[in-house]
């Protein structure tokens, strides 16, 4: 795991110094070694941040071909790279490291483009091909790893982090319209918070030369359209694939020149690949769980249990409300993002203990959720809809919801031919910003339609349409807020160098669970059917039959007392809210008024819309926007 920079012009010499100062801005992703590439034109220059977890003597970046035509700079892993280096050398191929990494610039040499098909983990690259004078990077499949870039005055800029875009001198401002959108959902594939950067979309590549940026899928799902699916085979036959495929995507993941650690909560996810990764270990292996002062938010007593079941030692990392009030600036910093619960607070708070414990690596179970349907909204769409495609009547009434909301959900239900549960249950929470914001924001794009346009930026024919409903639903999910805000969580964890693995996001498991019937993953109204089954051998009784639990901080809302709730009024109702162009002080400072006479579940349900607020004023006044 590292941090990756680069730039390159296709008419003049780049600032080294400006390579420097993006490089050092990622420091805390690989605090164990820098280093520098530049050609010789002066026109490309790559940075590369070091967190040494295989082969730590000799793994250092930038890493070339033989002739050093071929640079590259690598975040992440490549898990099953033996076998491929194998391989390469049996065609002449020369390596002289043991690291992972070495195995890219070999195989674009051999397969241009078509190199990230051989790859398998979580990683994003770039490259520079001197022979063709392009730079060729791509990011994984379901985006685990991050890679954002710009194109300022004919300079190309990359990097794991924005961040470090704006350390090497690209400008600083809010994207107005992403903005708007990511208030009521509109999480685009390629698109930021900020004007001018963008992201390279899970499974995809960026190719930049001196006269274009162009970008490629070379992965999607692919959801069979049900009349293709596979012949139906017994539950026991999915049951053990999974089962199988499971434990192999644990098991590549333990390959690490240093100790490998896992999170661990009360959930089924973490703790199969507890479990799993436990079975492969001679020594007992450090267990990571986060506890809550609020009890009702505490699954610290469950996951010991958990842990006692795999013989692995368990750290109860305790987090106090006072604290993530006290880490909150410092969490949306690394973030680059708009949270909606105190829980990424409490992941870079874990991840910290983590480091501080003396450990790089860690095994979770994100992901899970998104692949076999663990979610409650999941359960509600295979209720309201059942296991087949939209029905013939269309989707649902919405006759009874008020504006603009029955708009929006008319717009998904033409496009679709029903509204997925989480998109109408977050439509409507977060329908109170349009009472919210300022009248000239609000007015810019009030003729938007958000909902059409997010649901649009997907290949409708090739990946939604002719499937279930169920199936259509995970789609949108693991395209939006999988990938552009859960596993925003890389940097909350890489902010304390913490290297974190998600074997469920593996995705030769995914090809597995793609043909799995939508019966099978959601079964007598319980998430994970499958799942459950597969890996029982692997959990404690009271794991095995407890429903869906989330790992979610207690609301800042719950407690007048809380130090959250404090900084949320303070802030709102401060200089930093004047600070933001987005809305109506004086709208948000009545509401803050009235908070603590609100019923508890009006509170609940603002709790997010405050969290995201509090939010941008940080983002705004960190970085000067």
């Amino acid at each position: 795991m590292c941090g990756i920079v680069a730039i390159f012009s296709g008419r003049e010499r780049i600032s080294r110094p400006a390579l420097e100062m993006a490089t050092a801005r990622l420091r805390h992703r690989g605090p164990d070694e820098s280093g520098y590439w530049l050609a010789e034109h002066g026109r490309v220059g790559l940075g590369h941040n070091r967190l040494s977890i295989i082969d730590l003597e000799t793994g250092g970046q930038p890493i070339g071909s033989e002739d050093g035509t071929v640079q590259a700079i690598v975040n992440g892993e490549f898990y099953g790279y033996e076998s491929i280096r194998g391989k390469l050398e049996k065609k002449g191929h020369r390596f002289r490291t043991r690291s992972d990494s070495e195995i890219l610039p070999h195989l674009y040499e051999d397969h241009g483009s078509d190199c990230v098909k051989y790859l398998r983990g979580e990683f994003a690259f770039v490259l520079w091909d001197e022979r063709n004078q392009l730079v060729f990077a791509a990011r994984d499949r379901f985006g685990v790893k991050p890679l954002f870039y710009a194109s300022l005055a004919g300079t190309v800029y990359l990097a794991s982090e924005a961040k470090a875009l704006f350390a090497a001198g690209v400008p600083a401002h809010w994207d107005y319209e992403q903005y708007y959108q990511h208030l009521f959902l509109c999480l685009n594939q390629d698109r930021t918070l900020f004007d001018g950067v963008r992201q390279v979309a899970p499974g995809h590549t960026l190719l930049a030369s001196a006269e274009r940026i162009t970008t490629a899928k070379y992965w999607d799902l692919d959801y069979a359209p049900t009349g293709e699916r596979a012949v139906r085979r017994s539950d026991a036959y999915y049951v053990d694939a999974v089962r199988s495929e499971l434990e192999e995507a644990v098991r590549v993941r333990m390959r690490s020149d240093v100790p490998v650690s896992c999170f661990l909560s009360g959930g089924v996810d973490s703790s199969s690949v507890l479990g799993i990764a436990a079975a492969c270990c001679r020594s007992p292996l450090q267990a990571f769980a986060a506890s809550f002062s609020d009890s009702e938010y505490n699954e610290g007593e469950i996951a010991r249990q958990t842990a006692a079941h795999a013989k692995a030692a368990f750290n109860d990392v305790a987090i106090g409300e006072k604290q993530m009030a006290d880490q909150l600036a410092g969490a949306v910093w690394h973030s680059e993002m708009l949270g909606i619960n105190a829980h990424g607070v409490g992941r870079y708070l874990l991840s910290r203990a983590v480091h501080q414990a003396g450990y790089k690596v860690v095994l979770a179970g994100d992901g899970s959720d998104e692949i076999f349907g663990g979610y409650t909204v999941t359960r509600q769409d295979a209720l309201r809809y059942g296991c087949g495609p939209p029905p013939a009547g269309g989707g649902m009434d919405t006759s009874l919801i008020p504006e603009p909301a029955r708009t929006a959900l008319a717009a998904v239900s033409r496009r679709l031919g029903f509204v997925p549960s989480w998109i109408e249950k977050l439509l409507l929470n977060r329908s109170i910003f349009h009472a919210l914001l300022s009248p000239d924001f609000a007015e810019r794009f009030s003729g938007q339609d958000i909902y059409s346009r997010f649901v649009g930026q997907f290949d409708l024919p090739g990946q939604l349409q002719g499937r279930e409903c169920v199936v259509q639903s995970l789609y949108l999910w693991i395209k939006s807020i999988l990938a552009n805000y859960s596993l925003a969580c890389d940097r909350l964890e890489m902010a304390h160098a913490v290297e974190v693995r998600l074997p469920f996001l593996d995705h030769l498991l995914f090809s597995v669970v793609r043909d799995i019937p939508v019966e099978l993953l959601v079964r007598g109204g319980a998430g994970k059917h499958v799942l459950r089954e597969a890996m029982q051998p692997y959990l404690t009784g009271s794991v095995y039959g407890s429903p869906k639990h989330s790992f979610i901080a207690p609301p800042s809302t719950r407690s007048a007392d809380s130090g959250l709730y404090a900084l949320i009024q303070d802030t709102l109702r401060g200089s930093l809210m004047d600070a933001v162009p987005f809305f109506d002080r004086s709208i948000v400072v009545s509401m803050l008024d009235g908070l603590a006479q609100m019923k508890k579940d009006t509170q609940l349900k603002l709790d997010a819309p405050l969290f995201m607020m509090l939010c941008t004023c940080l983002l705004h006044t960190q970085y000067r926007l």
